[in-house]
């Protein structure tokens, strides 16, 4: 699964990754400790244009009795996404992108669970296979995306039996296009990232607090796995 990750980054750079144009506090976005239920930054095809919207990490279906289904819904398997009641809609008409600069995933381990931070070993921004939907309540229109995950590749198989399917720069313009609706030819974008591009360092339990933020989450507290 992916519960959560991180984005540091500012305008220049999403406008260079992305070719759009967002409005960012004092031009950065520098979240450490991104987790469910909360506004993030995705991507997506708009009225023929790529354009960057706040969406609340969670998906909420349209036809859904109330919002409380986004907390069970903040990952798709993407071997089942096609064909599940939540996603199936999204998965054909609603794709998105999720911006990042890594995520976390525990280990198991002797004396508990050691967090990991996976990111690419060029550093930067990658790109989250996304879905998005938009759902109607009491308070008005409310906007909501999931992250769709895969098996893992060798490196993630050490630490965890799934992955977040990251999208290759070179699918953007693919994976977005919302006249693209065969599953069969939206599902090969699913894949497993390829080991030798991430590196997984060892970090501090701090982050298992979804409140805590700032830079110390992401400083390493041991050797990155060989």
């Amino acid at each position: 699964m992916c519960g959560r990750y991180n984005i540091i980054t500012d305008a220049q750079a999403l406008y260079d990754a992305y070719q759009v144009e967002a409005e960012l506090a004092e031009g950065r976005l520098a979240r450490y400790n991104v987790a469910p239920a909360t506004d993030q930054l995705v991507i997506l095809e708009e009225g023929g244009r790529r354009v960057a919207r706040w969406h609340r990490w969670g998906l909420i279906p349209h036809w859904a009795k109330d919002k409380t289904i986004g907390y069970r819904t903040i990952n798709a398997r993407g071997e089942s996404v096609a064909a599940k009641p939540a996603f199936r809609a999204a998965f054909r008409q609603r794709r998105c992108l999720v911006p990042a600069t890594g995520f976390y995933e525990w280990k198991v381990e002797d004396g508990g669970k050691q967090p990991y931070l996976i990111r690419p070993r060029s550093g930067g921004l990658f790109s989250f296979a996304g879905l998005w939907e938009s759902w109607t309540g009491p308070e008005g229109e409310l906007r909501s995306f999931t992250i769709v995950t895969t098996g893992p590749n060798e490196l993630m198989a050490r630490i965890h039996d799934r992955m977040p399917a990251i999208i290759a720069r070179a699918q953007y313009a693919r994976w977005l296009d919302p006249a693209l609706q065969d599953p069969a030819e939206v599902q090969p974008m699913i894949a497993s990232h390829p080991a030798g591009e991430l590196q997984a360092i060892p970090v501090g339990r701090r982050i298992n607090s979804a409140r805590n933020q700032g830079p110390e989450l992401i400083e390493p507290a041991g050797e990155p796995l060989a």
